[in-house]
């Protein structure tokens, strides 16, 4: 369903995801309250509203064409830190690294750890993992306080802004003795050889892992695997050990395998293709249940054909997923996460993603929407078969469909 035009106004601005793919124009508000929040919801136009964060998300989820685009990051404070709960309230703005960096010297870490995204936009884009409650913003202007496990929380992690505007997170907390991981890596000659390793005793039990596989060459893979760092686990004499709650400066430390923690050194965004860096791109990722390797291999196969545009990517992501999602949209299925970035002028690229598309929903196995900006609507309800909870529910809380985006409108949402 494409998205309908508009005629432009001097106060519309073109809106776009980090691939810098579909953009479209709409009215920008940049509350720096609730109530100017609020304000905005209520004075939305008749294309609705939808909540924005930093624009890391490649797809069209945090654009609204004619409509109006909450940009939440001047909303970016720690309103309170709970130490002895292991709680600490943050706003929606407020980027997840920056409250990694604040609580570090306090020997404290966000369990919910997604670098450079906005907390409100992390959670909108599916991260929910040591989120304990949120205060959203509905369609009526008032704000409520939702609790994990309740259905209207499950709904709006993933939710991609369309249960209300999220106002603040509280994120559960874990200790950590230093800024440091300690990173090991292991090399396959395939994926075949990678996925018996991960599938096999000798999985890795550290908390932070993913492989590279190559997409050129041999099909080579790189399985990272990391684990927090005890003080008495730095190496002798090493300049941590002065202060190990420092945010490092750097993205590396080589001495020791050490590496910073996520989201205490910014990472670069967009990526770059041969000499043409900040190309427009299309980030691809998609989710296989477990016990269904034998897809994922023929995903990977399929990435790596020669003739395939995947090639241009250079290398896959693949990652191991414990446990799937609560929510109705939500992406995290328990198996396993492919992934990979291809520059839009590759020939044959949207045919070949249909393709994979096709792949992915026979194995049982979703695309992730908070990325997406071009799944074929008729795929949604196959890929998501909880889709009609999600639009009852949304329904009842906002029958006049003020929250919408881009993507719920090529998508029927």
């Amino acid at each position: 369903m494409a998205v309908e035009t508009f005629v432009p106004d001097d106060d519309c601005v073109p809106l776009t995801g980090s691939g810098r793919t579909a953009p479209s124009l709409a009215l920008l508000a940049r509350p720096r309250s609730a109530a100017e929040a609020a304000g905005a919801v209520l004075g939305r136009g008749p294309r609705g509203a939808v909540a924005r964060g930093r624009g890391r998300s490649c797809g069209d989820a945090a654009q609204n064409a004619g409509g109006t685009v909450l940009e939440l990051t001047a909303l970016d404070r720690i309103r309170g830190l709970d130490g002895a709960a292991g709680l600490v309230v943050c706003e929606a703005g407020a980027e997840l690294g920056a409250v990694a960096r604040a609580l570090l010297p306090y020997g404290l870490r966000p369990r919910a750890g997604a670098g450079g995204w906005t907390a409100g936009g992390a959670v909108a884009s599916g991260y929910g993992n040591g989120v304990e409650a949120l205060e959203l913003l509905g369609a009526d202007g008032e704000s409520r306080t939702v609790r994990r496990g309740e259905p209207l929380f499950d709904a709006t992690v993933g939710g991609l802004g369309l249960t209300g505007v999220i106002l603040s997170v509280t994120l559960a907390l874990r200790p950590v003795e230093t800024a440091f991981l300690r990173e090991r890596t292991a090399r396959f000659r395939d994926a075949d050889a990678l996925l018996a390793h991960w599938t096999g005793g000798a999985a890795p039990p550290e908390p932070y892992a993913r492989a590279r596989v190559e997409l050129t060459g041999r099909g080579r893979a790189v399985l990272t695997t990391a684990a927090p760092v005890p003080y008495a686990g730095l190496p002798r004499g090493h300049r941590a050990r002065r202060a190990p709650l420092a945010p490092p400066s750097r993205p590396w430390l080589p001495a020791g395998g050490l590496r910073p923690l996520p989201g205490l050194v910014r990472a670069r965004v967009v990526p770059s293709y041969g000499s043409g860096g900040g190309a427009c791109f299309v980030r691809y990722r998609c989710a296989v249940p477990e016990g269904r390797e034998e897809a994922l291999r023929g995903l990977l196969a399929l990435l790596a054909d020669r003739r395939s545009p995947a090639r241009a990517a250079r290398h896959a992501r693949v990652e191991r997923v414990g446990a799937a999602g609560a929510g109705p949209l939500a992406f995290p299925v328990r198996g396993w996460c492919l992934g990979f970035d291809a520059p839009v002028g590759a020939r044959g690229l949207g045919r070949f993603l249909d393709v994979l598309d096709e792949r992915v929903a026979a194995a049982g196995g979703r695309v992730c929407l908070a990325e997406d900006a071009r799944l074929r609507p008729a795929l949604l309800p196959v890929m998501y078969p909880r889709l009609d909870a999600f639009r009852a529910l949304r329904s009842s809380l906002d029958p006049r469909s003020v929250f919408r985006s881009d993507l719920s409108h090529r998508l029927a949402l």
